[in-house]
């Protein structure tokens, strides 16, 4: 039975190292993460690190009966239970932050701190006496009749964060509610149980597990926040599309529509309906966050284009293939596309630009393709490609759709994007 206890006790700081290190390089791969979150848990892991090297150094030199080894088993032991002293005050800091409290003159505060210099000054008296806990010259450990005292501060510091969690409860969000609670209830059973049993030690179990699992928690909350702050800036970068129409746009679809109300009043009547149609499915776009049917970006595409064909009379022609329209893309999508290919494909010099705009059903999603004989685009045309990173990755965020664009190979562009059948 000594024998297992022996090796669960070895087991126990090597799991907690193995945790601390991982989860340190984690953080410091996250590129998206709220900087004070990254010290934070920098700290803290940083911390589990030396408590954990100290329990095992600790375990190695007490593993021996050597004299010599005496002093260094005090000196490790001393440090392994001053960095497992700092875990829950740290925590304590941040939880004040997340919760928006200022630590400056908190009772609360000043209460764990009070607490932990006297586990401190505890753990310093230890070192000269044998009521807590002693290493005899023949390096072996015991507890003494008052060993747990030493556990006293720590366990109230838990215990009292437990209380102020529970008051600003209302403060903190669900998910860093239960991280908390997590991080300072694991631990202060492990505490409670290791008063009362000798040989197993589970104080570093449940300070490596309790960490780890507010790490995953909070670490799941802010991928969370960091995806739904990426959908609001797409949302917003899409409303700016519609709020930054090209001018030249409007005033050359007006002018054209001065001319025709002299040369073709039917005409101008109908380009007026086209164009109407047109700035209704843009502002209705601006108030959109969610997928719409195809159809009805369908139709906003056929209302710019519509303006288009009487601007460039025989100049511009498309057709359409629509196998498909039963699913659901981001607004702004099929008609920003369709503008960049008049845009960058029409010349006036070469040859009138012919566009086709088709849509079908695959095995598991569905194909949209916008396909021009134009000029095409260069490498530097950043407008177009900016535009196109935009659309591409509202496509992701929205509906886990992908966008693809390639030259064709006797001129023109072609520009794919495919759906999901599961989102769409």
């Amino acid at each position: 039975m000594n024998n297992y206890i022996e090796y669960f006790n070895f087991a126990s700081p090597v799991f907690g190292m193995t945790i601390a290190i991982l989860s340190i390089v984690l953080i410091l791969l996250l590129p998206h993460s709220e900087n004070a979150y990254r010290k934070y848990f920098l700290l803290i892991f940083s911390v589990l690190f030396f408590y954990t090297f100290f329990f095992i150094l600790t375990s190695v030199f007490l593993s021996t009966d050597k004299s010599e080894y005496t002093l260094l088993s005090k000196i490790a032991l001393f440090f392994e239970s001053f960095f497992s002293s700092l875990l829950v005050p740290i925590f304590s800091f941040y939880m004040l932050r997340c919760a928006l409290i200022s630590c400056r003159k908190n009772p609360f505060i000043y209460s764990v701190i009070i607490l932990l210099v006297i586990y401190l000054i505890l753990l310093v008296y230890t070192q000269f006496t044998t009521d807590i806990y002693y290493i005899t010259p023949d390096n072996r450990y015991y507890r003494g009749p008052y060993y747990a005292l030493l556990l006293v501060s720590p366990s109230l510091i838990m215990i009292l964060n437990i209380c102020y969690l529970y008051k600003i409860r209302t403060r903190l969000t669900v998910m860093q509610t239960i991280a908390f609670t997590c991080f300072l209830g694991i631990p202060l059973i492990c505490v409670i149980i290791q008063m009362f049993s000798f040989g197993i030690v589970l104080s570093v179990v449940g300070a490596s597990l309790s960490a780890f699992l507010m790490f995953m928690f909070i670490l799941k909350e802010q991928i969370d926040l960091f995806i739904e702050q990426n959908k609001i800036n797409a949302a917003q970068q899409a409303k700016i599309m519609v709020l930054e129409m090209r001018p030249h746009f409007i005033y050359n679809t007006m002018m054209s529509i001065y001319y025709l109300c002299k040369q073709d009043v039917e005409k101008a009547q109908q380009v007026i309906l086209d164009f109407s149609r047109y700035l209704r499915k843009n502002f209705s776009a601006i108030v959109s966050e969610e997928t719409v049917n195809f159809a009805d970006e369908l139709e906003h595409t056929k209302a710019y284009l519509a303006v288009e064909m009487t601007r460039f009379e025989g100049r511009l022609f498309v057709e359409y293939d629509i196998r498909s329209v039963s699913f659901r893309i981001p607004p702004l999508t099929l008609q920003p596309i369709v503008e960049n290919a008049v845009k960058h494909g029409l010349d006036p010099e070469e040859e009138p630009l012919h566009i086709i705009i088709s849509t079908k059903e695959i095995a598991d999603s569905y194909v949209i393709t916008v396909e021009d004989d134009g000029v095409g685009f260069t490498d530097n045309s950043t407008d177009y490609h900016g535009a196109l990173e935009n659309i591409s990755r509202r496509l992701k965020l929205m509906c886990n759709g992908q966008l693809f664009i390639s030259r064709k190979e006797k001129g023109g562009t072609l520009v794919t994007i495919e759906v999901p059948h599961q989102l769409s």
